[in-house]
């Protein structure tokens, strides 16, 4: 049975024009993305965006302006029976942000990796000067950056 796998994501700018990303490791494969994640049942798209960047980054984050709803097909890269529809907002934190990040994309200790069924999750800081789409590997997050390079003046 097909299914409607509903995803929330969040861009975050620094005080230096600088978009917060996540370098995962997920079964086996590397990937950068927006941070963010899965709809619960229940919650509204917002209060998702709130929680999951409270979870990922320990974040109190702003929901601002909606950015993008995906308005084309894409099969989940997880799930073949999944549709995704993404749906991504512009998020504020407070500054100067507390968070741990790396330099380098995929800087992962050895250990992190070494299972190939696992996950973890790493974040850094794209340029805005250096921000392109493929910076980023999901094709919904690819339409998005391409969609804010093209509108957003920085």
């Amino acid at each position: 049975m097909a299914l409607f796998n509903v995803r929330v994501y969040g861009l975050l700018f620094d005080e230096n024009r600088r978009l917060l990303v996540s370098d995962e490791f997920i079964r086996g494969n590397y990937y950068t993305k927006l941070p963010g994640g899965g709809l619960e049942f229940g919650e509204g798209t917002r209060d998702c965006l709130r929680r999951e960047f409270m979870e990922e980054t320990g974040l109190a984050v702003e929901v601002t302006d909606h950015i993008y709803t995906t308005d084309f097909f894409q099969i989940s890269a997880f799930n073949n029976t999944d549709q995704i529809i993404s749906i991504y907002y512009r998020v504020e934190a407070p500054f100067p942000i507390s968070l741990e990040t790396k330099t380098t994309a995929f800087d992962f200790a050895p250990h992190q990796v070494a299972n190939p069924n696992g996950e973890c999750e790493l974040f850094r800081w794209i340029d805005w000067d250096e921000l392109n789409e493929e910076c980023m590997s999901l094709p919904i997050d690819k339409a998005t950056i391409k969609l804010i390079k093209n509108k957003t003046p920085f």
